[in-house]
């Protein structure tokens, strides 16, 4: 039996722009704890590693891992808290599908390509997203930062999935839009279809990536590019 080809797709940025629903649960739990509130664009930099790093990162600058105060930590795990909670209850207010996404689901699920979600959303959280945006039936995996005792850049995120898939890493490749999912693929050597302007504050040339596009319009042709036999 032909072994199927595998796809592993990041979440936030890339199959899903969910910046502006992030931004307000962001914005609502730092008015709540009294600090400065940031625009679409500034969460697009700074999302992608969780919601911790992302209060750490809107904070302090950076995704605190040490704390000079027991206060710093206590503050960050209540906003963490309060950021999920109100996300979960708000997740698709106005978050949209990437431009010719449905499209290229379907195209994949037409040539027997066997689909995952690879993404640093909380795992509840990813599969509520995705059921409610109407893509959920298309994967038959998904896996957030909470699935495994790890998750990107860590290239194990990407290769248990595709071992979970009983996939081949020969016959894999991760679509993503940041420096997590370059980094990831390139440490699993997979090939990373990179889209521009994702959520990252690095410049595309700064990230590793074998393709680069802009939305799905037009996917197909770099995929099928891959499959063979």
């Amino acid at each position: 039996m032909t072994q199927k080809y595998t796809i592993l797709f990041d979440l936030d940025g890339t199959l899903v722009d969910t910046a502006p629903d992030l931004m307000n649960a962001h914005n609502h739990v730092m008015k709540k704890y009294g600090y400065p509130t940031k625009s679409t664009e500034e969460i697009r930099g700074l999302v992608g590693q969780g919601a911790s790093a992302l209060i750490g990162r809107s904070i302090w600058g950076q995704a605190k891992k040490e704390f000079h105060s027991v206060d710093d930590k206590k503050i960050k795990d209540k906003m963490s808290k309060d950021f999920i909670n109100f996300y979960g209850k708000n997740i698709i207010k106005e978050s949209t599908l990437i431009n010719g996404v449905k499209e290229f689901l379907k195209w994949c699920k037409e040539k027997n390509i066997s689909m995952a979600v690879c993404t640093n959303k909380q795992e509840h959280l990813a599969i509520d997203l995705l059921k409610k945006i109407e893509i959920y039936d298309y994967f038959e995996y998904v896996a957030g930062s909470n699935t495994f005792d790890y998750c990107k850049p860590d290239p194990r995120h990407l290769t248990s999935i595709i071992e979970i898939l009983s996939g081949d890493l020969k016959k894999s490749l991760m679509i993503g839009d940041s420096e997590n999912d370059a980094n990831a693929a390139k440490a699993a050597s997979i090939p990373l279809i990179l889209l521009e302007n994702g959520y990252t504050e690095k410049n595309t040339n700064e990230i590793y990536h074998n393709h680069l596009i802009k939305d799905f319009i037009g996917v197909e042709k770099i995929v099928s590019t891959y499959l063979k036999d």
